[in-house]
C-alpha cells in the first residue's frame, strides 16, 4: 500500500501534523510506502519525519494565502498566486500521477487540504481521504468577490473526497461526508542533547516564543525587559537579528536539529500567534499560551475558541507584543471544559489503515 499526502504549501503547521500522522503509519505499518508532498523546504520536512524511510516530494499543491507577515495576510498577492498556480497544476498532477503508477502499489490519497489533490485522486482511480481542521473554502469566502470562484472550486474538491478526518479547532467543513473526529494531532518530543535539556532546567520552566515558519521580528529589548523570563526559540534567519539575540543572558536559541516541539516538555507558557500545531503540542504538555490576536484569517476564530475551552491562556493584541506587554507575570485564564483528547495523531493512522485495507 502507499499512502501519498498532498499537503498544503500554506505554512509548516499543516506539514507538522502530517509528519506526525506519518510516523505513526510507519509505526503501524513499517512495510507500507510513505510520501510526504509539499513545497515546504525539504530539509524542514526531513526534521519534522525524522525517518528517511518516508519519502518526500517538492510540489506546489495548494497556495492557501500568501502572507504579509506572520500575523497578516496578502490579499492582492495571494490572487495572483492562485492564477499562477491554476497554470501549473495540469503538468504537476500527471507528473505526480505517473511518478505514483511507477510505484506499482495500491494507493490511497490523503489531502490536507490542497482541493487539487481530489484531482490527483481522480485521475489515479484512487481513495481519497481528508484531514483537517478548516477548509479553503471557508477562509476565501470572506475575501469578497474576486475569492468566490476559488472558494466555490475548493468547496466542490472538498465534496468529492470519501473520508473526513476532522481535528480539533475546526470551522463547519459542510462536504457532506461521512466524518471521524480526532484528538490532538501532533508529534512526539525528542530527546535533547544533555547541555540543552540541563540549561533549559536550570531555566526553570522558560517561556518558548515562536510565530510559524516565517517568523516576526521582535528587538531584543522587549525580552531583555522581562529579566526575570528565561525565553527559548528558534533561531531567526537573519544573522544580525540571531547575534543580537545570541547576545541576551535570558534567551537561548533552539540549536539546529531541534523542534520547537522538543522543547515543550520543559517550558510553562509560550507567546505567539494562533496556530492548530502549535495549540496541539502546547495543550498535550499542559503548556499556558500568550497568544497575539489575528483578525483576517477565519481559522484563528476556531482556534481560539478551541483554546478558550480547553487551554489555559492569555490573549494579546499585536500592539502589546510590538510593546512587550507581554502580561507573563499575569495569571492565565483558565478553561472552560477538560483538556482536550489526545493522540489524534494515532487516531488518523488507524483510520487510514483501516480505510486503506477495507
Amino acid at each position: 500500500m502507499l499512502i501519498y499526502v498532498c499537503s498544503s504549501s500554506h505554512g509548516f503547521g499543516h506539514a507538522a501534523r502530517d509528519a506526525a500522522v506519518l510516523q505513526q503509519l510507519r509505526r503501524l505499518r513499517p512495510d507500507w510506502q510513505l510520501v510526504l508532498s509539499s513545497q515546504v523546504p525539504a530539509g524542514f520536512l526531513r526534521l519534522l519525519l525524522g525517518s528517511a524511510t518516508i519519502d518526500v516530494r517538492h510540489c506546489r499543491w495548494d497556495v492557501g494565502t500568501v502572507q504579509a507577515d506572520a500575523l497578516g495576510v496578502d490579499a492582492a498577492a495571494t490572487l495572483l498566486a492562485l492564477e499562477e498556480l491554476q497554470q501549473q497544476l495540469p503538468e504537476l498532477i500527471e507528473q505526480e500521477a505517473a511518478w505514483i503508477a511507477s510505484q506499482g502499489r495500491p494507493v490511497l490519497v490523503l489531502g490536507d487540504i490542497p482541493p487539487a489533490a481530489a484531482e490527483l485522486a481522480e485521475r489515479l482511480t484512487a481513495p481519497l481521504v481528508w484531514m483537517s481542521n478548516f477548509g479553503w473554502d471557508e477562509i476565501y469566502g470572506p475575501y469578497g468577490e474576486a475569492f468566490q470562484s476559488y472558494a466555490e472550486a475548493a468547496h466542490q474538491a472538498y465534496r468529492r473526497g470519501q473520508l473526513l478526518l476532522r481535528c480539533p479547532f475546526d470551522l463547519a467543513m459542510t462536504w457532506d461526508l461521512p466524518e471521524q473526529r480526532l484528538g490532538l494531532v501532533c508529534g512526539e518530543p525528542r530527546p535533547l542533547v544533555p547541555a540543552l535539556r540541563d540549561r533549559l532546567l536550570a531555566a526553570g520552566a522558560p517561556v518558548q516564543v515562536g510565530f510559524g515558519g516565517l517568523g516576526l521580528k521582535l528587538n531584543p529589548p522587549l525580552f531583555a525587559a522581562w529579566p526575570e523570563q528565561h525565553f527559548v526559540m528558534a533561531p531567526p534567519a537573519d544573522s544580525r537579528e540571531r547575534e543580537a539575540l545570541r547576545a541576551l543572558p535570558n534567551l537561548t536559541l533552539l540549536p539546529d536539529g531541534v523542534r520547537p516541539l522538543d522543547v515543550f516538555p520543559f517550558c510553562r507558557r509560550h507567546l505567539g500567534k494562533p496556530g492548530f500545531s502549535t495549540f496541539c503540542e502546547a495543550l498535550s504538555f499542559s503548556v499556558g499560551l500568550h497568544v497575539v490576536e489575528r483578525r483576517d484569517f477565519a481559522e484563528a476564530k476556531a482556534l481560539m475558541r478551541g483554546l478558550a475551552r480547553h487551554g489555559s491562556s492569555r490573549l494579546l493584541s499585536r500592539d502589546q507584543l510590538l510593546t512587550g506587554d507581554w502580561q507573563l507575570d499575569q495569571p492565565l485564564v483558565p478553561p472552560t471544559q477538560a483538556a482536550a483528547a489526545a493522540h489524534g495523531a494515532e487516531q488518523a493512522a488507524r483510520a487510514l489503515i483501516a480505510y486503506a485495507e477495507r
